[in-house]
């Protein structure tokens, strides 16, 4: 019966009751050992009867078997395999050893898992109760994690039960937690009555262990112990049961110690156990008198130990010599399919080096990289290393367990290991390879300048064209978000030297993709480069490197034209999408976002930039983090969302100025400009334009796109400041003919109409415009236009280009961009017919996203494989989108967002 819990069982009752009328609910359960967690995970499913039982528990013995605790979760679920999409089902069923395939994205099998749960959740509701979830290994915590955090609208209650205070992932993540205290005194004295101790004591006793119920129970049953508790001195709950059960342990006769000892170096299975036992000469049945003493539990083949205390005090006290003993006994007595736990316990009996031991968990090690466990992987190349002998062999093994690291998701171990390595002075293929993981490291988790050091000395010291190129373009990438121009430029003229050498095709196309975004960068022309790689593509293609696949896309979005290169993008994300490639999206969808923002696709943009924010801060790459919240920043700025570009702006600007992501940096400052500048507030716009414009200058930037001398050419002319305004309007109509693309030409061709009264310059512009799909930027030259032409008296043409203003901001959902072109027209004697909202404009970015699939033919699975959420999630945002459009079925959705109201 469960005692003084009474609060906490009413809040899993409530998640309960949720999953019975198929809503989600997640609760992770922390506090000290002994506290109770155990004890509302079984109250949980005494609760949740009726529903289908997920249960796993966390063990030290298997906290480096890839994927234990996650096939010991669904292994009831494992029917329902074939019926989730393909690509998750592949890379689920080689995770968890049920057949052979190609290492996945470590969160596909997060997703997979999602979706298996979900499909189990079809037939009846599921409850899924984790205890012990701190010692889960690595890669099954982040895979339930990936899928807690997605539970909506499903019937499924998930119950964690974690040690406090350990670092895992579950409780480094946001879910909903229950942090346990001490039961109150009431409660100790039911729980220890018919002990005879007495009332004074209990309550000293629950005053001492801060009311901790294993501490109370205990104590209160071993008199020795109690009395051995120095009066008034505060008592290290934790520290007293290790000791408490250490003690009960070696009351044991010699044979039940070692057998005790074997249980908890190894899994608990029951014949490894005994064959263990018979390997050191030790009748099993002496474990009989752990289980009299309460110590284990002894039940359908395994031996269970009462409390995860109980294991670690037996390992903590036994000898060491001792315990080198019992590992290699279990080794020993290992079947055929145990060779990588053999492995993991031969490791323990080493002292110093061994060979032998270090290639078994070298193979252990690639086992688990082939099934997508890259932590466990990491901690085998690692181990294997230590006890390797010769130093290169060393370094080579550091470099694959910082590989493997990176995959995990653990950035700074990753790095520690892969400099590590560079200490044994590898061959150069090793060291090559081991700056190249660094420099892929710090441009997405650290500092782009580090990286780009890293990088260009890497290069220095290799001779093979196609390695060369493949870091020259990291390089770019590092100078990209450095917004480092002279450095990308020195880096594109070494791709240039290197292109004749090139054997592959898809190295050259990254090295014209790279080289001409650099020379772009630094204006110094490129985009013939960037024309030539897309040529070549289709018949070519990129090396199918994930980390490079980018600059298909990055290269084309610098040309900023209608046509070329752009169909590259949406393949490269369908392509992500179904690889689940979860690790590559957030660069992806940045540049998805950007894109779709510079056409008329405001709504998807807010989505993408909604979807990549997520993920960055999901996987931790920290720089496309600052990148997507300076872009969502800058359409928000456009849509007049004050608040919300002002708070993303703020916490851009702060990781960008700290990791010198300026890149970011410039996008921020030129959403708080433009977020002024459209509220009609020049002065309030300068000093963030003109503090852009230093920011460029210093870094050599002259990528006219990134410019702000437009809009500063605007706000000098409002605030009477024309002599300035006519320097900065030529300066940058050099820089964008340099360029020669229709963007920056519109852009250049607007500012000079407005310098010199230039009525063909303004037609000029508009005619540029056309070879673009930047709605805005038109609308901003008609609404320019517009005003001059009042201003010169010449109303009735100024209504034309006003009236179009007017409709291009309403439609795109620029308001206050649109209440400008109002006004003027209104000035020129006509009052404009405005838009109304439309009721898509509601939709909250996840809700358009599963809108717009739906719309374009997509079924319910599909969408919700591709947006990685159960069909249940897309069904219940549906019906919101069906609720907020006021319609009911999916050709009225396909209409709906196919007309004038789709932005």
């Amino acid at each position: 019966m469960l005692i003084g819990r009474e609060a906490e069982r009413r809040a899993i009752e409530r998640l309960v009751a949720g999953a019975r009328v198929g809503t989600s609910g997640v609760l992770l359960i922390t506090g000290e050992p002994g506290i109770g967690k155990t004890a509302l995970v079984d109250e949980a499913a005494t609760l949740a009867a009726g529903l289908r039982l997920l249960r796993a528990r966390g063990t030290e013995a298997e906290r480096e078997i890839p994927f234990g605790g996650l096939l010991q979760l669904l292994r009831p679920a494992i029917g329902e395999l074939d019926r989730i999409p393909a690509p998750q089902r592949e890379a689920l069923a080689a995770a968890l050893a049920l057949s052979s395939g190609a290492a996945a994205d470590r969160f596909a099998v997060g997703a997979a898992a999602l979706s298996l749960i979900c499909r189990y959740a079809e037939s009846a509701p599921v409850a899924l109760l984790i205890d012990d979830a701190h010692l889960l290994d690595r890669p099954s915590a982040e895979a339930i994690l990936f899928a807690a955090r997605r539970l909506v609208a499903d019937p499924i209650v998930l119950v964690i039960a974690a040690r406090a205070d350990e670092s895992h992932p579950l409780a480094e993540a946001d879910l909903p937690q229950l942090r346990l205290g001490g039961i109150a005194l009431e409660a100790a004295q039911q729980m220890v009555r018919g002990r005879s101790v007495s009332i004074d004591l209990v309550a000293q006793l629950h005053r001492r262990v801060a009311g901790n119920p294993l501490a109370l129970l205990e104590l209160t049953s071993d008199k020795e112990q109690l009395h051995r508790l120095a009066p008034g001195a505060p008592v290290p709950v934790h520290a007293l049961l290790a000791e408490a059960f250490a003690v009960r342990a070696q009351r044991l006769s010699p044979a039940a110690r070692t057998a005790l000892l074997i249980a908890a170096v190894d899994d608990g299975d029951l014949g490894v156990v005994a064959r263990a036992c018979a390997e050191l000469h030790v009748d099993i049945a002496a474990l009989a008198e752990a289980e009299q003493t309460s110590l284990v539990l002894i039940a359908d083949g395994r031996v269970e130990f009462r409390h995860p205390l109980v294991r670690s005090a037996i390992y903590a006290s036994a000898d060491p010599a001792e315990r080198r003993t019992v590992h290699r006994a279990v080794a020993a007595v290992l079947g055929p399919g145990g060779a990588d736990r053999r492995a993991w316990h031969l490791s323990e009996t080493v002292m110093g080096a061994d060979d032998d031991v270090a290639d078994g968990l070298q193979i252990a090690g690639e086992h688990a990289a082939d099934r997508g466990a890259h932590a466990v992987a990491a901690t085998a190349f690692e181990r294997a290393a230590r006890v390797t002998e010769e130093g290169q062999q060393r370094a080579r093994r550091l470099v694959a367990a910082g590989r493997a690291a990176w995959f995990a998701g653990l950035p700074e171990r990753a790095d520690g290991l892969l400099g590590e390595a560079l200490a044994f002075e590898p061959p150069l293929p090793v060291r090559i390879q081991a700056n190249e993981l660094r420099g892929d490291i710090a441009v997405k988790c650290g500092s782009p300048a580090q990286a780009r050091e890293i990088l260009v000395a890497a290069v220095a010291e290799t001779a093979d064209a196609d390695t060369a190129i493949g870091l020259l373009a990291d390089v770019v990438n590092a100078c990209f978000r450095l917004g480092d121009a002279a450095g990308a430029l020195r880096a594109a003229e070494d791709i240039d030297k290197l292109l004749a050498r090139l054997e592959r095709p898809g190295t050259r196309i990254l090295g014209l993709l790279s080289s001409g975004v650099a020379k772009i960068l630094a204006g110094r022309g490129g985009t013939e480069q960037i024309r030539e790689a897309v040529a070549l593509a289709p018949s070519a293609g990129l090396d199918r490197d994930r980390r490079r696949q980018v600059w298909m896309v990055l290269g084309p979005l610098f040309l900023r034209e209608a046509g070329t290169g752009r169909a590259l993008l949406q393949e490269a994300m369908r392509e992500r999408r179904d690889q689940v490639a979860v690790g590559t999206l957030p660069a992806l969808l940045m540049q998805l976002a950007r894109d779709e923002a510079t056409t008329d696709r405001w709504a998807d943009a807010a989505a993408s930039y909604d979807e990549g924010i997520r993920l960055s801060r999901e996987t931790g790459q920290t720089t496309e983090l600052a990148i997507c919240l300076a872009g969502h920043a800058w359409l928000s700025a456009h849509q007049g969302h004050a608040a919300e570009c002002r708070a993303l702006a703020t916490e851009a600007i702060e990781i960008c100025t700290e990791r010198q992501i300026h890149l970011g940096l410039a996008w921020a400052l030129f959403a708080l400009g433009d977020l002024e500048l459209g509220r009609g507030n020049p002065a309030d716009a300068l000093p963030q334009y003109e503090r852009l414009a230093d920011v460029l200058r210093s870094l050599r930037v002259l990528d006219p796109d990134l410019s702000p001398a437009p809009e500063l050419v605007e706000v000098y002319l409002r605030l009477g400041r024309t002599d300035e305004a006519a320097a900065t309007a030529r300066s940058f109509a050099v820089l964008a003919s340099d360029k020669g693309q229709p963007w920056a030409l519109a852009r250049a061709a607007r500012v000079i109409a407005l310098i010199d009264d230039d009525e063909r310059q303004f037609e000029v512009a508009l005619g540029w415009h056309e070879q673009t799909l930047d709605v805005f930027e038109t609308a901003r030259t008609r609404l320019v236009y517009g005003a001059w032409l009042r201003r010169i008296r010449r109303r009735v043409d100024a209504r034309a280009q006003l009236r179009s203003a007017v409709a291009e901001f309403d439609r795109l959902g620029a308001p206050a961009w649109a209440d400008l072109a109002a006004a003027e027209l209104k000035a020129t004697g006509e009052t404009a017919r405005r838009r109304e909202p439309s009721t898509a404009d509601q939709l909250t970015p996840q809700e358009r996203q599963i809108a717009s699939l739906l719309a374009d033919g997509e079924s319910i699975r599909a969408a919700a494989a591709r947006l990685f959420l159960s069909p249940k999630t897309v069904e219940y945002h549906l019906r919101k989108v069906y609720a907020k459009l006021g319609i009911h079925s999916r050709s009225e959705l396909a209409a709906h967002l196919s007309g004038p109201d789709r932005t």
